[in-house]
């Protein structure tokens, strides 16, 4: 983000009461902490998806070989 986009936000919430300047601040932590899970978790994810595919292609072919089972929930 550029650094006068950073200015524009910081003079806004000057702008503000000290107590809504605080709500705001933790807001923003808490969307910003979201927002880092939602990274980490599309890295993640995509890291994977070799496997989840191998995994796909496995599932498949133990259905079409007849050594799959369907799933018993009474079981679980």
């Amino acid at each position: 983000m550029a650094s006068a986009t950073i200015g524009t936000v910081i003079q806004m919430l000057e702008s503000l009461p000290e107590t809504v300047q605080e709500q705001v601040v933790e807001h923003l932590r808490e969307y910003l902490a979201d927002l880092q899970d939602e990274l980490e978790w599309d890295t993640r994810f995509k890291e994977t998806q070799p496997q989840l595919a191998a995994a796909a292609r496995r599932a498949r072919q133990e259905i079409a070989e007849g050594h799959a089972k369907p799933l018993d929930y009474d079981q679980l």
